[in-house]
């Protein structure tokens, strides 16, 4: 073989060792991108959630009917949506804590309760729900919709959430139901409030805002954060998918 022929097979060879090295080195370069890219999107999702801690707490509601008192132990749920400047909070009863000698038609039983505000600043918060969707049975547990309210913060620092009075208006009645328990909160937030002053008593009986009615979508606090990464993995997947594209287009074209 002559020393031409041999110098062109050298240089064949290395042209294809350097075509598969760029080749192996686009293709690891290709996921540590994609995973580096996903962890910067978890961290942000994770320091954009507010903080909170949210448990299902047992109420003692001990209630003052027309025909007596009656009572029952009800686990109590508070979940909370930032809506705005504030948050929208909600108020699950799991189990019914009175009930009627008479049936309540559709539309006859109207509950609203009270949220107790404590930590950073201390008030009240007004939630109420609509009336029942369904006839309930004489002599059956009332069961409570959902309640909602407003809550806007004027104080920062963490809130907590308590279950508070219940009422119940029906047939031109009035039962009120009160904790007898002292439970504990039902939700702990961590908030910032308008002017960003901390700790101390709000020194209003509102709460930092109330208002009522108006149903709420059945979230948790930390779900506009999981939409968040939701979105973020969308956007990261579609990014990755045209890296592999501009990737293999230019092994074609160097191929």
């Amino acid at each position: 073989m002559s020393n031409q022929k041999r110098a062109t097979l050298a240089l064949t060879s290395a042209r294809t060792a350097v075509r598969a090295s760029a080749r192996a080195s686009a293709r690891a370069a290709v996921p540590t991108a994609v995973l580096t890219a996903v962890a910067l999107a978890g961290s942000m999702v994770l320091m954009a959630a507010p903080a909170a801690h949210a448990e299902v707490v047992d109420v003692n509601y001990q209630c003052e009917t027309p025909i007596g008192p009656k009572g029952a132990v009800s686990p109590i749920d508070i979940k909370s949506v930032r809506s705005g400047s504030g948050y929208k909070l909600t108020m699950s009863f799991q189990k019914g804590v009175s009930s009627s000698p008479v049936e309540l038609g559709k539309g006859a039983m109207n509950p609203s309760a009270v949220i107790e505000v404590g930590g950073a600043e201390t008030g009240k918060v007004q939630v109420s729900g609509p009336a029942n969707a369904e006839a309930i049975p004489a002599n059956t547990p009332i069961r409570i919709s959902d309640l909602s309210g407003t809550y806007t913060p004027k104080k920062s620092g963490e809130v907590t959430f308590t279950a508070g009075v219940l009422t119940i208006k029906a047939l031109g009645t009035t039962t009120t139901c009160t904790p007898k328990n002292s439970p504990g909160p039902s939700l702990r937030l961590d908030v910032e409030g308008a002017g960003g002053s901390t700790g101390g008593s709000g020194g209003s009986t509102t709460g930092g805002g109330v208002s009522g009615g108006g149903e709420l979508p059945k979230t948790g606090p930390l779900d506009s954060a999981v939409a968040l990464g939701t979105l973020g993995g969308t956007v990261l997947l579609t990014g990755a998918a045209g890296v592999l594209w501009l990737t293999r287009r230019g092994q074609r074209s160097t191929g």
